[in-house]
C-alpha cells in the first residue's frame, strides 16, 4: 500500500464502479519495522478504542450494513467492526470497506470472502490481518528473517549458513559509511524498507537523525534524495539493485537531467543465492550506464568497497553509483579509513602477456583463480580490476587490448552493461581491426532459480572454470585436451 501503483489502480477502480473484490492482506510486515502513515492508519483500524468498546454493540448493528451482508453472514462481528471503525479511505476512494478481519480464523474468513463473492456491487475491499510466520516459532520470533531461506532445521529453524571468513560487503558498506558521516555532517542515509539489508540499520543507530527509512517506496526515495542533494545535503539512496528499477523515471528526470549529486549504493549486485531472481542485481550498469553524466562503479573487494563510499562522497558536481554484492568479502587487508579513487582509473593485479582478464566488479576473485589455472596451462594471464563502467579506463583497456592476444572481460550484469562499453571503446580506437580475440563473460539470458551463490554462478558460466574454458574457446582450443596433455 506504499506504492503509487496501488492508490492508481484504487483510484481507476473506485471511478469504474465495476464489481472487484481486493483483499488487504495486513500482517505489520516488511522485512524492517513498517513506517509511515498507510501503516500507522492501518494499526488505528485494528486497534482503535472505537472498536474497543463497542465491539459487543457493534454485533447488533450488523443489520445496518448492505443486505446482502446481513443475511450471509454467519458471523457479523467482522462487518460491525469495519461499521464502526470506518474505511473511510478506502469508501472515498469508491470501496465498500470490509474488516479488519483475522485472517488466520477461518469460522470468521470464510463467510465473510463467499458473501464478498457472491455481491453484485463493488468493489469491495476486504481487511485481512495476519501474522507473519503464523504456526512456525522461529519464523513467528524473528523480526526480519525468514523472508527468503536456504537449507533449515524444521525443529530449530536454524539456517544452514556457512561460517564467514571474511566481513560481509553490507556491514563494510555500513561502517564505511558511519566513519564518513562522523567527519561529513552533510552525509544522509536513505533507504526504502531495506534498512538491514543495506547497512543502514548500523548508520541509523549512530544517527538517528540523519537516516530515513521512507518504506517501500523508491520513487519517493529517489527524488527525496535529489531534494536533499539539491539543498546542499550528500545523500546515499541505498536501495536494491531490483528495486531501484521501481525508481527508473525518477533517477532519469529528477536526478540524472538535473545532475544532482545523489550517490547510489546498490546492494544485492549480481546473484543473491536465496533470494533468487526477484533480489538479483543484473541489470543497474546497463541502466544506469547509459545516462549522462553518471559514475558508475563496483567494489570487486570489501577494501575496495570503503574507498569507494569515500569516493562517492568526493564526487558533488554528478550522481553516481557504488554496486556491490550480497555476502562475504575476499579477507583481504581492511584499510583504517577509505581515500577516494582517481574517477575512471582501473587497477592491473597481475602481469603478464598472452591473455587478460579485466573484471568489473566482485568477480574478481575468480579471475586471480583463474589467471593461477592459466599460468598452470602454460597461458600467461593479467588481471585488472576496472573499478569504473563509467567513466571507462580507456587507457588501460587500450593497452590491454594492445599487449594481449585474448582479452575477456567479465561482470556480474546483464547484456549491454561493461562488456559493451569496453567494446565499443575498442572498436572506436580500432583495435578489433587487428586480430584481437575478446570475449564479454555476462550473465545469461535467463533468469535463475534460487540456489547457494556458487552454485548460481557455476549455471551461471562466470566461475574460474567457466573463465579458463572461455580463454581457450577464444584461442580455439579446447581445455579439456589441454590439461589431458599436462597431466
Amino acid at each position: 500500500m506504499s506504492a503509487g501503483m496501488a492508490y492508481e489502480a484504487m483510484n481507476n477502480a473506485g471511478a469504474r464502479n465495476e464489481r472487484l473484490i481486493v483483499i488487504l492482506n495486513d500482517n505489520d510486515m516488511s522485512i524492517a519495522p513498517p513506517v509511515g502513515a498507510m501503516s500507522a492508519y492501518l494499526a488505528r483500524l485494528i486497534s482503535g478504542k472505537t472498536y474497543r468498546t463497542l465491539r459487543d454493540i457493534g454485533k447488533q448493528l450488523a443489520r445496518h450494513l448492505p443486505k446482502f451482508f446481513g443475511e450471509k453472514a454467519g458471523r457479523a462481528e467482522e462487518f460491525a467492526r469495519g461499521f464502526w471503525t470506518g474505511g473511510t479511505l478506502f469508501e472515498e476512494l469508491g470501496f465498500y470497506y470490509v474488516g479488519p478481519i483475522d485472517g488466520h480464523n477461518l469460522d470468521h474468513l470464510l463467510p465473510v470472502l463467499r458473501n464478498v463473492r457472491d455481491a453484485e456491487t463493488g468493489p469491495i475491499l476486504v481487511h485481512v490481518v495476519t501474522q507473519k510466520g503464523k504456526g512456525y516459532a522461529p519464523a513467528e520470533t524473528s523480526a526480519d528473517k525468514y523472508h527468503g531461506v536456504v537449507k533449515f532445521d524444521v525443529a530449530t529453524g536454524a539456517q544452514a549458513k556457512s561460517k564467514s571468513l571474511a566481513p560481509q560487503f553490507t556491514k563494510v558498506f555500513g561502517e564505511s559509511l558511519i566513519k564518513e558521516a562522523r567527519k561529513d555532517d552533510k552525509i544522509v542515509a536513505i533507504t526504502a524498507a531495506m534498512p538491514s539489508g543495506t547497512g543502514v540499520d548500523l548508520f541509523a543507530k549512530e544517527f538517528p537523525n540523519r537516516s530515513f527509512d521512507v518504506g517501500i517506496a523508491e520513487q519517493h526515495a529517489v527524488t527525496f534524495a535529489g531534494g536533499l542533494a539539491a539543498e546542499g545535503f550528500k545523500p546515499f539512496a541505498t536501495i536494491y539493485s531490483t528495486f531501484l528499477q521501481r525508481a527508473y523515471d525518477q533517477v532519469v528526470h529528477d536526478i540524472a537531467i538535473q545532475g544532482l549529486p545523489v550517490r547510489f549504493a546498490i546492494d544485492r549486485a549480481g546473484l543473491v543465492g536465496a533470494d533468487g531472481p526477484t533480489h538479483a542485481g543484473a541489470f543497474d550498469i546497463t541502466y544506469l550506464g547509459c545516462l549522462p553524466g553518471f559514475v558508475v562503479m563496483a567494489a570487486a573487494d570489501e577494501a575496495e568497497l570503503v574507498h569507494m563510499v569515500a569516493t562517492a562522497v568526493a564526487i558533488d558536481d554528478r550522481p553516481s553509483a557504488l554496486r556491490y554484492p550480497r555476502g562475504e568479502g575476499l579477507g583481504v587487508p581492511m584499510p583504517d579509513e577509505g581515500k577516494a579513487l582517481e574517477i575512471g582509473k582501473g587497477r592491473i593485479l597481475q602481469e603478464g602477456h598472452k591473455v587478460a582478464l579485466l573484471s568489473f566488479g566482485a568477480r574478481l576473485g575468480e579471475c586471480l583463480k583463474a589467471a593461477k589455472e592459466l599460468t598452470a596451462l602454460g597461458l600467461s594471464a593479467t588481471v585488472a580490476d576496472a573499478r569504473f563502467a563509467k567513466p571507462l579506463d580507456v587507457q588501460l583497456v587500450t593497452r590491454l587490448a594492445r599487449e594481449h592476444e585474448v582479452l575477456v572481460t567479465i561482470e556480474e550484469g546483464a547484456i549491454g552493461g561493461f562488456g559493451a562499453y569496453v567494446l565499443q571503446t575498442l572498436a572506436e580506437q580500432g583495435l578489433l581491426d587487428q586480430g584481437l580475440r575478446v570475449r564479454c563473460m555476462v550473465l545469461p539470458d535467463r533468469f535463475i532459480d534460487q540456489d547457494t551463490p556458487t552454485a548460481m554462478y557455476a549455471a551461471a558460466g562466470l566461475d574460474a572454470g567457466a573463465i579458463v574454458a572461455k580463454v581457450f574457446e577464444a584461442l580455439g582450443k579446447d581445455v579439456g585436451a589441454e590439461t589431458v596433455k599436462l597431466a
